[in-house]
């Protein structure tokens, strides 16, 4: 993830997240959050947890379905 825009990739997610319909892709995204969570300043991480936290919903939401 080297050269990415942390605060552009947040958006990146949250605006296409309603898209994202299998697991295997939102547990890419939720581990490239992760990583990106370790890296970015204190300032973003609100931000992030937020994301992430809806990313986990819709995860557990797919997992039930399947």
């Amino acid at each position: 993830m080297s050269g990415v825009n942390p605060y552009a990739y947040l958006q990146q997610v949250s605006v296409e997240l309603s898209s994202i319909t299998r697991a295997d892709q939102l547990e890419t995204v939720l581990d490239e959050l992760e990583f990106l969570y370790e890296v970015i300043s204190p300032e973003l991480q609100d931000q992030a947890d937020a994301v992430m936290d809806q990313v986990r919903k819709k995860l557990a939401l797919l997992r039930q379905a399947e």
